[in-house]
């Protein structure tokens, strides 16, 4: 299928990889420059003031202003590994699902055939409820779930109390949105790859790594750069190109900015 990249997995383990790396290296910079306070620190007798006039001042000021450096160097290096750690770990446990990922569709259709399901039993509860105006004894629900759910419906809005605890329109919005991003991952997939050249390069709508791209003669000027990237185009060394993830609003976008790159 024309849809995502191969190298999706490869790509997202480098760089959790990196994230990883960078994390190791701020640690290990972090923990030298707190052994350098440290050892300065050891060094000047404990509550020793500096002695002003003392041919030893100089040296007392310098080293405080050295523990001082080499402290405050410490807490950024921690922060960075913090941050970096925190990247890796979000894109690690990443279940949000990505244009990139070959498996898309297959992902969508997962969860739409989830949500679909839960939509049902959210439908029989709701109904069980109102006919009820208990859970006890509702096909799905297990005693203690309904003896919960009867618990919460005691203090509920009014409203929930007449048509019952779960809101379904939020999960039929969502089982929508499911709906139009598979038929846009369908579009997506009947595409073949598209070039269109224009005064001073070229548009390339590259199926092989999923990105629309502009390709340009020589470097564009810095209003070029601007427009491209207000339009949420990326410049990517690695592809000598200015490009975005492939979508349909990519294409139509990259498409209509044609005109005005080529008036400028």
């Amino acid at each position: 299928m024309a849809i995502g990249r191969t190298d999706y997995e490869e790509r997202k383990e480098e760089k959790i990889d990196y994230f990883n790396g960078q994390a190791e290296k701020a640690t290990i910079e972090a923990n030298a420059q707190h052994k350098k306070a440290k050892d300065i620190s050891d060094v000047i007798p404990l509550g020793q003031p500096i002695l002003v006039g003392h041919h030893s001042e100089g040296r007392h000021r310098a080293d405080i202003k050295r523990i001082d450096t080499a402290t405050r160097k410490s807490v950024e290096a921690l922060d960075k590994a913090e941050y970096y750690s925190h990247r890796a770990d979000t894109l690690e446990n990443n279940r949000a699902i990505s244009g990139d990922d070959p498996e898309a569709v297959n992902r969508y259709k997962t969860k739409l055939a989830e949500l679909e399901k839960a939509q049902e039993q959210m439908k029989k509860i709701n109904a069980y409820w109102r006919k009820h105006k208990t859970f006890k004894g509702c096909p799905g629900l297990l005693d203690e779930k309904a003896a919960e759910l009867d618990e919460q419906m005691k203090t509920a809005y009014s409203w929930i109390q007449r048509t019952g605890p779960f809101d379904l329109k939020s999960n039929n919005a969502e089982i929508h949105r499911i709906k139009e991003k598979l038929e846009t991952l369908s579009t997506l997939d009947g595409m073949t790859a598209e070039t269109i050249t224009f005064n001073g390069g070229e548009l390339f709508i590259n199926v092989d790594i999923n990105r629309v791209q502009f390709l340009f003669l020589s470097k564009p000027s810095e209003e070029v750069r601007s427009l491209l990237k207000s339009n949420g185009f990326r410049w990517a060394p690695s592809e000598s190109a200015w490009q975005r993830q492939r979508t349909q609003i990519a294409i139509r976008t990259a498409k209509d900015l044609i005109p005005q790159l080529e008036a400028m």
